[in-house]
């Protein structure tokens, strides 16, 4: 591998490169120029070369006959571009690996032949370390299959937990919408007994106080009796008003047919009081008892100079 500058990296014939992000593998690269974001921690851990390779492998032993040799096995071994990954991380020292083998197979076969024998059967004993060589690597084959079945088996148990886990989670938020929604029409619905329940006190109250003021006062009617309730509410509604320090604040009609509409009530107003005041000077009868027409004449004269001065 040669590297052209702190960012891009050269990778020869024959040869795979492996690149890792911040420590932990990321893909492998082919030969050819390749450019390695080096601000984002990438960097090419190791090169894997393709090429076939040769290991002479000297082992000593003792053949049956009691004759010590020296058995020289050369091993050619490559490795495989789409195994790439396991030639570079799963083996740490793969000669010795392959010298190992070699050492078991051949110490395991000559001690069973001659000297003679040796020689003539040197192609079974290539034979033999084949095999065993072929054995180990289908055993790792066998183990990485059941690795990666593992692995998937895995993948699917924890998709189907996490599966019932949103089911699961859908089915409390729409237990949790569904008791909100109940929730919230009771409270209506309570609240609708509540206001319905007060407007009847108030009908109630109303019509009790009409009858009590009407057996009381004789010439009265219905409506007097709810104009000066009217009236009465009014000037409790000012009174808590000006009795709270907090409230700055009076909403009065501020468009312009407001302002003529408050001009003809003050002028009401004085003409109904200057009639209270010819009233007490001749009694008339037209409106009702002088008492009434002084107290509706006298509360509507003030009301409109109230909301004049406001």
């Amino acid at each position: 591998m040669k590297t052209c500058c702190c960012c891009l990296a050269c990778v020869q014939q024959a040869e795979v490169g492996l690149v890792e992000t911040c420590g932990r593998y990321n893909r492998i690269i082919s030969p050819g120029c390749h450019f390695i974001n080096c601000l984002f921690g990438e960097c090419i851990s190791g090169i894997v070369t393709l090429r076939i390779q040769q290991l002479n492998i000297t082992c000593e032993t003792k053949t049956k006959d009691n004759v010590f040799v020296n058995i020289v096995v050369s091993v050619q071994y490559r490795a495989l571009e789409d195994k790439a990954y396991d030639a570079f991380y799963r083996l740490s020292n793969p000669q010795q690996q392959i010298q190992s083998y070699v050492f078991d197979v051949v110490r395991a076969s000559v001690p069973r032949l001659n000297i003679d024998s040796v020689f003539e059967q040197k192609d079974e004993i290539a034979r033999s370390v084949k095999m065993e060589l072929d054995k180990e690597e289908e055993e790792e084959k066998v183990k990485a299959e059941e690795r990666r079945r593992k692995l998937k088996k895995e993948e699917e148990r924890t998709a189907a937990r996490l599966r019932v886990a949103a089911t699961d989670k859908a089915e409390a938020e729409k237990i949790a919408q569904v008791k909100r929604a109940e929730a919230e029409a009771e409270a209506k619905y309570l609240s609708g007994l509540g206001i319905a329940r007060q407007r009847q006190a108030i009908v109630d109250g109303l019509r009790e106080s009409v009858l009590t003021f009407s057996s009381k006062v004789e010439g009265t009617t219905a409506k007097d009796v709810l104009d000066l309730v009217l009236v009465t509410q009014y000037f409790d509604t000012m009174k808590d008003i000006g009795s709270h320090s907090k409230n700055t604040t009076v909403f009065m009609p501020s468009n312009p047919s407001a302002v003529a509409d408050i001009a003809s009530q003050v002028r009401m107003g004085f003409l109904q009081g200057a009639k209270a005041l010819e009233s007490d000077a001749q009694p008339s009868t037209s409106m009702g008892p002088p008492a009434l027409q002084l107290m509706y004449g006298g509360s509507t004269s003030l009301s409109q100079t109230t909301r004049s001065n406001r």
